[in-house]
This record gives structure tokens, C-alpha cells and sequence, in this order.
């Protein structure tokens, strides 16, 4: 936890400033075209995410099935050579429109709940995804990977504790503390892997869709528990109300 508050510290005092901004200077040209086109096969891939919220909505499609062909497919993409360019941005927008199916369901009773916190959620996480990008662009090349071993324990720590959960049952207090550890080790994520692109570019890679799919599953992530985090506090909200009421 120490590692992660100096973390934030040092956001706050890198601020985005004019002097911060300066430090974009130090990613090349030819990186940052890379950087743009990243982004903006994550955005499609965003959208075609939400069609597959949208076909599960309508015909109830999301489930084990395509959570598995959805992992299937970023198995596949990762395998296809990144020459076949077309097909692999294909595969993309396929793992994209599974994966939203995949949350579907948890995307229909947010909208069952209250429209307004798919909305804010969606707001909330692109913000915040959005920050810790330009956070990690314009700190110090290499300055925050030391950080993916961290990370890399803390998703252990996470599936372990799914794991035992699952075998001998889970208390609410585990379950808030596996959604808010989650979300901060995947907001971590999300500063470490736009570096890890960053300087993966500068020495040559630059397999746009492969760094585009890292982010995506950043993004999801980090969407996923911010959506539930915020049903939960609605369905808190809702209960005090109708005991007040009784």
C-alpha cells in the first residue's frame, strides 16, 4: 500500500501544468502516431463493445458462452501475425462485442436500477482512465513500471481470494474488499500499461491492435467495478429509505 500511496503523491505533485505538458516532448513523432491510432481502435472497439450490451439486452445472448469466446477470440488475435492487420483489427471488434455481451447482464440491471449510473459510471471510468493516461505520458519515461510486479501480486491476491471465497463462502466485508482493491489495482494498470506501450513503441513495437486490447481490458475492468460500486451504493441508498419509511 505504501508503493501505491507514493504513487498518487507523486501525481500530485507532477500536476498538468505547462511544465507537465512539456514532457510530451520526449515521446517521438512516430510514437505518438502510434499512441493516436491505439486510441482510436480502443474507442471502436468501445463502441462494439456496446453493441454487445445492446444484442444482449435484445436477445438475452450473454453468458458463459460468450465469455469464453470472447477470451477465445483475444487468444486468437494474439497468435494472428501482426502483418494480417485487417483480420486482427476483425478479432478485435469480435472480442469487443462479445466482452459486452459478457457484461450484459450487469449493463441491463443497471438500466433496471437507474439509467443515470450506466451513465455516470461510463463518465466516471473514462475520466479516470483518461487522467491516469496522461498521467503516466507525461511523467518520466519508464518512471512507473517498476509498479507491474506490485500489480502482478495484487491480481494473485485477488484470485486467491475469489478462489477461497468460492470454496468456503464470502462475507460482504471480503466481497468490498476484493471490488475497491480491484479497482485500484486495475487503475494501476492502466498508468503501467500506457507506459509499457510508450516504451515498447519507442524500441519498435508498434502492433496498434495488441496495445489497443491491453487497454481495452483496462478499461472494462475498471468499468465493471465502478458500475458495481455504484449499484451497491443505490441498493444502500434505497433500503435506509424504506426504513425510514417503516
Amino acid at each position: 500500500m505504501d508503493t501505491f500511496t507514493s504513487f498518487f503523491n507523486n501525481q500530485s505533485r507532477n500536476s498538468f501544468g505547462y511544465d507537465s505538458l512539456k514532457n510530451f516532448r520526449q515521446i517521438s513523432p512516430v510514437v505518438q502516431s502510434h499512441l493516436k491510432q491505439v486510441y482510436l481502435a480502443l474507442c471502436c472497439a468501445l463502441v462494439a463493445s456496446a453493441v454487445g450490451a445492446y444484442l444482449h439486452i435484445l436477445w438475452n445472448i450473454g453468458g458463459i458462452l460468450t465469455t469464453l469466446g470472447c477470451l477465445g477470440t483475444m487468444a486468437w488475435l494474439l497468435a494472428t501475425p501482426p502483418y494480417h492487420e485487417q483480420k486482427r483489427v476483425g478479432l478485435l471488434m469480435a472480442a469487443a462485442v462479445l466482452e459486452g455481451a459478457s457484461i450484459g447482464p450487469l449493463i441491463d440491471l443497471a438500466i433496471q436500477v437507474d439509467p443515470s449510473i450506466l451513465v455516470g459510471a461510463f463518465v466516471g471510468c473514462a475520466v479516470a482512465f483518461g487522467c491516469f493516461s496522461a498521467a503516466a505520458m507525461v511523467a518520466k519515461r519508464r518512471e512507473y513500471l517498476y509498479l507491474a510486479g506490485v500489480l502482478s501480486s495484487g491480481v494473485s491476491i485477488l484470485f486467491w481470494l475469489h478462489f477461497a471465497s468460492s470454496i468456503f463462502g464470502g462475507s460482504m466485508a471480503m466481497f468490498k474488499f476484493e471490488l475497491y482493491f480491484g479497482l485500484l489495482v486495475f487503475v494501476g494498470y492502466i498508468v503501467v500499461d500506457t507506459q509499457d506501450i510508450i516504451e515498447k513503441a519507442h524500441l519498435g513495437d508498434l502492433d496498434y491492435v495488441k496495445h489497443a486490447l491491453t487497454l481495452f481490458t483496462d478499461f472494462v475492468a475498471v468499468f465493471v467495478r465502478i458500475l458495481i460500486i455504484m449499484l451497491k451504493n443505490a441498493g444502500e441508498k434505497e433500503e435506509k429509505k424504506k426504513k425510514r419509511r417503516d
